[in-house]
């Protein structure tokens, strides 16, 4: 069962990327600018030179980590649950959101500035819209089985079954393939002519925009909507299930007992704050009344800082992920 739905998977994301790339080929013959060029943070030479070994630092840790992750949780007996299972998926997100933008971005700083071609700038984009659109919709998996875990745990087993999370898990990567592709085609049938030059470090969808001879006025209203299933519809399920959660702890008696019970769940109500935050922050702020600076900012948030800090605010406050790092080191396997 394992086998067929990651070979369905896999095919049908290497599906999307091979027709992605198809149309990326036939838009650069409809469009004027080949190249795309990357402005970057406008610092002083000095002040990149500082940065670049930082964001090195951060984005090889980045990548460690959460491959520690998941080979924690394949490796050890005691990790195979459904939260770890979870877990497993969202540092596997995380390493291709970081490996998606980082890299870039420290091509940024090394030479203050660099070039893309349209194509890599749309593929850029694409993966980039799929892990952060599959993040919002494992985020909200992951409350669904906190608020079972906790809310129903008579229930809990023989509901969320292995068979359960794996189709839980293909579908939210299906639509986030899905939702990713929409957007990317979109901006394929954009022409792109003139100014060729992006004041930030990676593909987004305003930055391109500007960048479009066309009107743009059909993808913001795509995008506005789409934002719906992607953004608001996951908020609202995540905070009925913390608020469902959070009755049934009041409910516990002993204090001991509700820190316990709130310990299960306080990691990812703490990725859920900082990633639905800075995502909230920046819709939430004008884009005409919005620096660059602060888009820049907020952008590195939630594409270099959230994936660097997963596996530190699951590590660090799970037992069971210390036990098992405790038990690869010792040579046992339980």
């Amino acid at each position: 069962m394992k086998s067929i739905h990651s070979a369905f998977f896999f095919f049908f994301f290497f599906f999307f990327f091979v027709l992605s790339c198809d149309l990326v080929t036939e838009s650069i013959y409809n469009s004027d600018v080949t190249t795309i060029f990357f402005v970057g943070f406008q610092n002083h030479e000095i002040i990149n030179v500082l940065l670049f070994p930082f964001f090195l630092i951060i984005y090889c840790v980045t990548i460690c980590g959460n491959l520690l992750i998941i080979a924690l949780v394949s490796y050890s007996k005691g990790l195979h649950s459904p939260m770890y299972f979870f877990l497993s998926q969202l540092s596997i997100s995380d390493i291709m959101l970081s490996t998606d933008v980082s890299p870039n971005m420290l091509n940024v700083l090394l030479h203050e500035g660099t070039s893309i071609s349209l194509s890599g700038c749309m593929i850029q984009y694409y993966f980039f819209g799929l892990s952060e659109t599959f993040e919002c919709f494992l985020l909200t998996v992951m409350s669904y089985d906190r608020y079972l875990a906790i809310c129903s745990p008579l229930h809990y087993a023989s509901i969320m079954n292995h068979v359960l999370c794996v189709k839980l898990v293909l579908v939210s990567w299906l639509f986030s393939c899905s939702v990713a592709l929409i957007l990317t085609l979109s901006m394929y049938q954009l022409h792109f002519c003139g100014l060729n030059t992006v004041n930030h470090f990676f593909c987004d969808l305003y930055p391109l925009m500007e960048l479009s001879c066309s009107d743009v006025s059909i993808i913001q209203m795509e995008a506005t909507v789409l934002s719906i299933p992607v953004l608001v519809v996951p908020f609202l399920v995540i905070v009925v299930s913390y608020t469902c959660i959070a009755l049934a702890i009041l409910k516990i008696s002993s204090i001991s007992g509700r820190v316990k019970t709130f310990s299960t769940c306080s990691s990812h109500l703490t990725v859920v704050s900082i990633f639905y935050g800075t995502l909230i922050t920046m819709y939430m702020i004008p884009k005409r009344g919005q620096s660059q600076m602060i888009s820049k900012t907020l952008a590195l948030l939630y594409t270099v800082f959230t994936p660097f800090l997963n596996p530190f605010i699951y590590s660090l406050r799970n037992k069971d992920i210390k036990q098992a790092l405790r038990n690869i080191l010792y040579n046992k396997r339980v």
